[in-house]
């Protein structure tokens, strides 16, 4: 079987995605980690992770249709693929194998 590694970062974005499901906007997968996980995460800092999700196999997007609210612009959404459920679930279960047992030694005291 191939390992595929993924950053925390790119798995916050397919758990996102994973939890919104299909044609979630970058905006939406923002709101989303930001609101669970407490961090500020710049807008570009998605996209461009998305991109590279997107060249790996692991989302696809397309473009939505266009709103009144965005100008008559059309939102870019995202959809989470086989191939990243398969790579989430891969990278999940390797954290879940590595922490096995840990938790007496790294618990706070």
């Amino acid at each position: 079987m191939t390992r595929t590694h993924l950053g925390e970062f790119e798995q916050l974005l397919l758990l996102a995605l994973t939890q919104l499901g299909p044609d979630a906007s970058g905006i939406d997968v923002r709101e989303l980690i930001e609101r669970r996980t407490g961090r500020t995460i710049s807008p570009g800092a998605i996209y461009t992770a998305m991109q590279r999700l997107e060249r790996r196999g692991f989302v696809s997007a397309d473009f939505g249709e266009p709103t009144p609210q965005r100008g008559g612009k059309r939102r870019r959404l995202y959809r989470l693929r086989a191939a990243g459920t398969r790579a989430l679930a891969q990278s999940q279960s390797v954290l879940a194998e590595m922490g096995r047992g840990l938790r007496p030694k790294v618990s706070p005291r």
